[in-house]
């Protein structure tokens, strides 16, 4: 199994903070000081609004071809829910530069909370699985009502990869577990700041959590488990806040190497610190 360990996101300006990686370095160098430390991101820009394909070209020249790129849907294939087939055509062909790159992760769909279990919005789904057919397609799916066995079998039958969540457990989400429903994993890793989860007023608020050692050692056996299913593990830190997720991914990293899961560490070269 390889797995791939990022960010969600890689242009947090807190992280110019002293000792972080993004001390002293430009706006326009984030990405390619981002690559220098972490094989893969979660992009988040994308769904605000659909990148042209001269930006990911950019992206790739900049990070190096270091760095997998999951690409996040925009937010009118999760949130709106009213895609035109030029959403689809856009959503679809843009990243096209990453792909002859050889540097294209999966697509993620992040779906809110509201998105309950319903007949319509079941057919929905699959809908959104036929359009992407042929692509990787994570989903991530908020309300409990989707955490469900036969709700996996249906999402593996399709070829859909079923994002694992570590949510603050504050009740009405999935359970955190790592379940396989392809042979690509994702791992999304949001914090667990039970206090500001629903009354956050930003994501950064949300997401403002340190994992402790325990924490990450508790999931590195989960993936240990799950090992022998995958060939690809996405792992991604939400918790970019104040630069948290920074001190995570040593943790992990050091966890899974522990357990026979190897995962290698880019080398950021002299000038390089992670913290």
């Amino acid at each position: 199994m390889r797995v791939w360990i990022g960010c969600g996101g890689y242009t947090n300006d807190d992280w110019t903070a002293p000792g972080l990686i993004y001390e002293g370095v430009k706006k326009d160098a984030y990405l390619e000081t981002y690559s220098h430390y972490f094989d893969a991101v979660e992009l988040n820009s994308s769904f605000y609004a659909i990148p042209g394909i001269k930006a990911f070209e950019g992206m790739v020249r900049k990070s190096g071809g270091r760095t997998r790129f999951a690409v996040k849907l925009n937010k009118v294939f999760t949130h709106e829910r009213t895609p035109t087939d030029a959403d689809f055509d856009r959503m679809l062909q843009s990243p096209e530069p990453l792909r002859e790159a050889g540097v294209m992760g999966p697509y993620l769909a992040q779906f809110p909370y509201s998105f309950h279990r319903t007949g319509d919005n079941r057919k929905y789904l699959l809908g959104l699985a036929e359009r992407f057919a042929g692509h990787e397609l994570a989903v991530e799916l908020r309300h409990a009502s989707w955490d469900k066995p036969e709700v996996r079998e249906g999402m593996a039958e399709h070829g859909l990869i079923w994002v694992s969540p570590d949510y603050p457990p504050v009740g009405g989400m999935p359970e955190p577990q790592v379940h396989v429903t392809t042979d690509v994993g994702y791992l999304r890793l949001h914090g667990r700041n039970k206090g500001s989860w629903w009354e956050g007023q930003s994501a950064s608020e949300r997401h403002d959590y340190l994992y402790t050692r325990a924490e990450m050692d508790e999931w590195a056996e989960k993936i240990a488990l799950v090992a022998d299913d995958l060939s690809e593990l996405y792992v991604f830190f939400e918790n970019t806040t104040r630069g948290h997720a920074l001190k995570n991914i040593p943790m992990l990293r050091e966890a899974l190497n522990a357990r026979g899961v190897p995962v290698r560490t880019p080398e950021p070269g002299e000038e390089g610190r992670l913290l």
